[in-house]
């Protein structure tokens, strides 16, 4: 007779029930594990016989196979240890087959029988909830599993506890959730002196998620003003928490269970690969853009990351998920992220400075940021100069608003906007509209609407930039509470479009 346990496999953020099949025949003695399993998988047998045998529990000389079906869907993982192990025991009677039928467990085996934690406790315990089961995890995962209210999670430290608990000696209490954690303290606003035109454009961008692009010579504060960013986001909703949670879950981010409603902010270094921007590698992993989701990637020094990694941002930016193909699988991951990108305007960084810029004036600023493709510069809807500030500037006292004051007005934004979108399923701020929805919401006034036309004739606007200005033209009448978008409106998102008095597409 076969005895059965559950556990999941992962395809990106999804959980798909995977069933342990355990047999025990007569024959030559052996351990045989089938079913698409990786190598981590395969070497469970070994964990698994020695966890046994720390218990005093002693295989049978008979031929043992364990079966993972669906068999044709790869098993990567070491969380499939304690699913093993628990069909053994149940194939074994020491454990009863109903119980452990009626449970998806995950855990990674120590060879003296304790559980190690894994990755993906809380997709794998939406999974059991929704295939009505309780879930069985390690003691450390217990409270991340634990934030889905519709299961039991039971958290065990050795297998130990396991037996006891099946069999009624001790029964182990539900885990409870983690706590929620706020996130580390924002830096303040106040601390960058001036650049009060690209603070604005951080308070837009923030208010409607909107991409940003810094162009500045080094040292003018482009990285200090993205650090500040996280500090007038709002947090996140319960849902996007979630749905972040899980990606970073995946990727083993979360800490002592806890769910944090700070919104990401990932800036991976220029030298990073495709597969850590997009996601990919062993297992087809999120990547950055996947663990900014509902947060801000910040890319320093953009115009010298890779062309290649550059150009697979632009479908993402514009669909909000990607697509990992490999060979054997497709796995979609979110990613609806706001891009804020950083560059000097040439090689050197000193090209508005004749003392200091180098003899190729002014080509080495057209090669710079020509390795910005049009395409991709087209998708940032704020464009903003970061001059350079005098060291004498530095000694001035601290000007312009708090950023909790900033944080205020972003949040009292968003929840107009999420009050305007609340019939729209997947739109939730003014960056997500598009089509009928943006120009019934965005279109301005007629003055506007003239002087919008009159812009994109001069300066060539194609149809995706026209809609990007009336984005953000929404969004500036949102944060000035006003219903309607008026002229004047429309006049600051168009400067916002233009960088040092042109349309900022490279030739």
């Amino acid at each position: 007779m076969v005895a059965r346990a559950y556990t999941v496999a992962f395809e990106g953020v999804e959980a798909r029930m995977v069933e342990v099949q355990c047999a025990i025949t007569p024959g030559l003695p052996s351990f045989a594990v089938v079913g698409l399993p990786d190598k981590a998988v395969s070497e469970a047998r070994e964990r698994v016989r020695s966890a046994l045998s720390a218990l005093s529990i002693a295989l049978p000389s008979k031929r043992i196979t364990i079966n993972l079906s669906p068999a044709d869907l790869p098993k990567e993982g070491s969380h499939f240890d304690l699913p093993i192990a628990m069909a053994l025991l149940a194939a074994l009677e020491i454990v009863p087959r109903e119980d452990v039928e009626n449970t998806v467990a995950l855990g990674e085996l120590s060879l003296d029988g304790s559980i190690v934690p894994v990755i993906g406790a809380l997709p794998a315990a939406m999974a059991a909830a929704a295939d009505g089961r309780a879930l069985l995890c390690p003691l450390a995962c217990g409270a991340e599993a634990a934030w889905v209210g519709a299961v039991r999670v039971l958290a065990a430290g050795s297998l130990i506890e396991v037996i006891q608990h099946f069999t009624g000696n001790k029964v182990l209490s539900p885990a409870d959730p983690g706590e929620v954690r706020a996130g580390p303290p924002g830096r303040d606003l106040r601390d960058v002196k001036g650049q009060e035109r690209a603070k604005r454009a951080l308070e837009i961008a923030a208010a409607g998620r909107h991409h940003l692009l810094m162009i500045g010579t080094p040292g003018s504060g482009k990285s200090m003003l993205a650090a500040r960013l996280p500090g007038i986001l709002p947090p996140l909703t319960a849902a996007e928490a979630l749905e972040t949670s899980m990606i970073h879950s995946l990727s083993g981010l979360l800490d002592e269970g806890g769910i944090s409603r700070a919104p990401p902010f990932r800036e991976p270094h220029h030298t990073a690969s495709m597969a850590a921007i997009v996601g990919g590698g062993k297992g087809a992993k999120p990547g950055e853009i996947s663990l900014a989701h509902n947060g801000v990637l910040f890319m320093d020094e953009f115009p010298e990351y890779p062309r290649a990694v550059l150009e697979t941002l632009r479908q993402p930016i514009e669909t909000g998920e990607v697509v990992v193909a490999r060979a054997n699988a497709h796995i979609r991951y979110p990613c609806r992220f706001m891009l804020v990108a950083a560059a000097n305007p040439c090689k050197c960084g000193y090209l508005s400075d004749p003392a200091r810029a180098c003899a190729r004036v002014p080509v080495c600023g057209e090669d710079y940021l020509g390795r910005i493709s049009g395409p991709l510069m087209d998708r940032f809807d704020l464009r903003v100069d970061v001059p350079p500030v005098a060291y004498s500037d530095l000694d001035l006292p601290e000007s312009g608003e708090e950023s909790a004051t900033v944080a205020a007005r972003v949040l009292a934004a968003r929840d107009i906007q999420e009050a305007r979108f609340a019939d729209h399923p997947g739109v939730r701020v003014n960056a997500d509209a598009e089509g009928a929805l943006l120009e019934r919401v965005a279109m301005p006034e007629a003055a506007g609407k003239e002087m919008l036309s009159r812009v994109a004739e001069r300066f060539g606007l194609s149809a995706r930039g026209y809609h990007r200005v009336l984005r953000v033209a929404r969004t500036i009448a949102d944060l000035a509470g006003s219903d309607a978008v008026t002229k004047t409106h429309v006049a600051e998102a168009i400067s916002y479009r233009l960088v040092s008095g042109r349309e900022a597409v490279p030739s």
